[in-house]
């Protein structure tokens, strides 16, 4: 949404020199301020939204119980408690988990996602306390189970419903923001409003009530504003944004270029930092993490030990050498460490740097090595540098250090390659399922990966790994992998 001006030009404006000699053009004739502010309120609507959402969902879980114990006639009179004891849990769970927020309301699975979240610890919370109060007994099973289900599916699609027929009134986002562009760089941002601040006659002016009235009419009703301005101007644009009750934040190339995080204030010291790099992971989901890496790992070498024997053994009759191949890697906190992997090449012409990347029909590739190569076997090893604690099971993959993408190093193609060192390596990964394997003939395909890498890095969570381990099985035999 552009809000400039249709008119082909404003008048020409008249120049005048300030006392720092820069010139300020100021337009003659300026558009009117808007009477209720660019775009229509979505608050109260927000919130309406969101009480219709908790009334909504309460009559669904009555109606499903409802229904099922109409269909169970052998339900009890008494199968209908659960839902009445389950409607206050839910819906403060639902509460305390943003199952009703702002981003929920065009983001259906979200949505969908906290709503069923909600569902199932209310039910978990529901039945511990019904086992030690000793009336759980006097729930239906199939009341209870069947209405659970039967709410989950309905909730689901109720907020797909409405995802889809709120971004059909009120466009991609539930929210009104607004680019102000006062001389900065170019944001390209989309689902926005915009207005350029010298066409529309808005300064940054604390000493001038006037112009921060006119200021106010183009902030009113938005939920979040964007200033675009030249470095010196920063302080007074920030100044007024911190009056105006909204969230507020002032583009920063510098920020940028560094890739900030955040901000840090030390009170004490009136001083402030920004915030360059931080954990990926909290503590209790490295726990997590690491917890399911091995419980899945142990069992799997335990396994797999016949046939990883009978591979080792096939290579080994082949030519004579060694077994596994071993490459230094980067890992962790760019720290170095052995990747292992059942030797695929011949032993004379092994690239221990990983300078050239393997490819089709490859004549360094041993028959026994096209084959685990293709089927993805020759990783298997790797299972050990996992309860090492040298690898994830899934996280970025690591890259032999001597690779190239279009005749450039990988760091040399972009500098936020090392940023994807904070989690540990993984043998599978985002990028994998996604279908960047193989080699990197061209710069794009390091980028590619580089984009899924930093996306899982980002919003990890556990059950994303589970997914990502599931769909590698459909890519252990590919195209890519030679």
């Amino acid at each position: 949404m552009d809000l400039t001006p249709a008119r082909a030009e404003i008048d020409n404006a008249a120049a005048d020199l300030t006392a720092d000699g820069t010139v300020d053009a100021i337009p003659r004739r300026i558009p009117n301020p808007p009477r209720n502010g660019l775009a229509m309120p979505l608050e109260r609507r927000r919130l309406r939204l969101h009480v219709m959402q908790m009334l909504l969902d309460g009559l669904v879980l009555l109606v499903s119980f409802w229904l099922i114990r109409e269909l169970y006639p052998r339900a009890g009179r008494d199968a209908m408690l659960a839902v009445y004891l389950l409607l206050p849990m839910f819906h403060t769970i639902a509460f305390y988990n943003s199952t009703y927020s702002r981003d929920g309301l065009t983001d259906w699975k979200m949505a969908a996602g906290r709503a069923l979240s909600a569902l199932l610890v209310s039910a978990i919370l529901l039945n511990f306390v019904a086992f030690f109060a000793k009336f759980n007994a006097e729930f239906s099973r199939v009341v209870f189970v069947g209405g659970m289900i039967l709410s989950g599916m309905v909730m689901v699609a109720v907020r797909y419903l409405a995802a889809r027929a709120i971004r059909h009134a009120w466009g991609p986002s539930a929210t009104n923001r607004l680019l102000i562009e006062a001389g900065g760089p170019k944001v390209a941002i989309p689902h926005l409003y915009r207005v350029d601040a010298r066409d529309h006659g808005l300064r940054p002016d604390i000493a001038d009530p006037a112009a921060l009235d006119r200021l106010s009419r183009y902030l009113r009703n938005m939920d979040q504003v964007i200033v675009s301005c030249q470095p010196e101007q920063r302080i007074a644009w920030s100044e007024v944004l911190k009056g105006s009750g909204i969230h507020g934040e002032v583009i920063s190339e510098y920020a940028q270029q560094i890739g900030a995080l955040g901000i840090r204030h030390y009170l004490d010291t009136g001083m402030a930092s920004l915030i360059v790099s931080t954990g990926q992971l909290g503590i209790r989901a490295r726990i997590m993490k690491r917890c399911f890496d091995l419980a899945l790992t142990l069992p799997a070498l335990a396994v797999l030990s016949l046939p990883m024997l009978l591979v080792a053994l096939a290579i080994k009759l082949e030519d004579g050498g060694p077994v596994f191949f071993l490459q230094r890697r980067m890992g962790r906190g760019n720290t170095f460490f052995d990747i292992i992997k059942f030797r695929s090449m011949s032993v004379a012409k092994s690239d221990p740097d990983g300078g050239v990347s393997a490819s089709q029909d490859d004549a360094r590739v041993t028959r026994v090595g096209n084959f685990i190569r293709r089927t993805s076997i020759d990783e298997l090893p790797q299972l050990i540098n996992v309860v090492r604690g040298d690898m994830s099971l899934v996280g970025p993959r690591p890259h032999a250090l001597g690779s190239l993408a279009g005749g450039k190093t990988f760091w040399q193609v972009d500098r936020k390659y090392w940023q994807r060192h904070s989690l540990r390596p993984g043998i599978t990964g985002l990028a994998q399922v996604r279908g960047y394997r193989g080699a990197t003939d061209t710069e794009r395909d390091l980028v590619d990966r580089l984009h899924s890498d930093m996306e899982y890095m980002s919003r990890w969570s556990l059950w994303r790994d589970v997914h990502i381990l599931a769909s590698t099985l459909r890519v252990l035999v590919h195209h890519r992998a030679f």
